[in-house]
């Protein structure tokens, strides 16, 4: 039999499917990539986010050049937390936790969008004052060992050179290094860390008793001859004394890797040669006694 049985279906050609169109193609990629720099600014606002050290000021804990890992939740957030400073300074902070005596610190200036690095030393309600270079803490001067000198590599991001580095510039093994004078302090909490102190008739040696306001802390740098912080006025390019808490923008916690200097940044070659060794994660958290 030749003719076709009705109950047998014919299945149709298949449909050919929809192209999107250039410009709904176009609107995915733009969401896409909305979502994608949300998240990364979510992350980098609220979580965590790298850090570079332009400065010398907290030899010999960090060296200029190298790169940090800032965590953004310790103390909870605040106007400064937001990454590329989006938001005017505003009072408070969400979850707020006062940073402990010797934790290092991201904080920005009041007045200034920008991120500046310093140790905590004192918190509301001391009493600070620096003499000879020796910092008192509530009547108390805190503990000061001198120990053997840090013989770090001179590079470019470590010249050795300035008032206060007469003579301190050695040679070893056919290599040049710069000759630190080192001091152990430890804060009544038990932390300690090394600072660097070149002479005691530095201008930062002397800081009249000052009493802590409530919402605020009072940051020094480690090289403490080298670093603009709360014991100079803000005309003097200082902090102007102790900084608000919701200023601090997160806890430093290690070093990642560090560049001396010698590379060029748009040459990603020249990035190998400048990387310093050693100094990857290299922890920021000061020793508990």
């Amino acid at each position: 039999m030749n003719e076709r049985d009705p109950a047998i279906a014919i299945p149709d050609a298949p449909a050919a499917k929809a192209q999107p169109s250039g410009g709904s193609a176009v609107w995915r990629e733009i969401k896409g990539f909305f979502w994608l720099a949300l998240a990364v600014l979510s992350f980098h606002s609220f979580i965590a986010k790298p850090f570079y050290i332009p400065s010398e000021s907290m030899m010999p804990v960090l060296l200029k050049g190298d790169r940090l890992v800032v965590s953004k939740f310790p103390y909870g957030w605040s106007w400064v937390s937001v990454s590329f400073h989006l938001f005017p300074e505003m009072p408070g902070r969400v979850f707020g936790r006062l940073p402990e005596r010797g934790d290092i610190v991201i904080l920005s200036p009041p007045g200034r969008k920008e991120d500046w690095i310093k140790r905590v030393i004192g918190l509301p309600g001391d009493r600070i004052e620096v003499s000879g270079g020796q910092v008192i803490l509530n009547g108390k001067p805190i503990p000061r060992i001198e120990r053997p000198a840090a013989l770090i590599p001179v590079d470019a991001n470590t010249p050795c050179v300035g008032s206060g580095f007469e003579g301190a510039l050695v040679v070893s093994g056919g290599r040049q290094y710069c000759r630190y004078p080192i001091y152990r302090e430890t804060l009544p909490n038990g932390r300690s860390f090394d600072t660097i102190d070149m002479t005691d008739e530095a201008p930062g040696d002397y800081r009249s008793p000052i009493s802590i306001p409530s919402g605020t802390v009072f940051v020094m740098g480690d090289n403490r001859d080298n670093s603009a912080d709360s014991r100079f006025p803000i005309s003097g390019g200082g902090l102007g004394g102790p900084v608000p808490f919701e200023n601090i923008g997160g806890r430093a916690e290690l070093v990642t890797f560090s560049f001396d200097g010698t590379g060029s940044w748009w040459n990603p070659i020249s990035w190998f040669g400048a990387l310093r060794s050693g100094r990857a994660g290299t922890s920021l958290h000061p020793d508990q006694q």
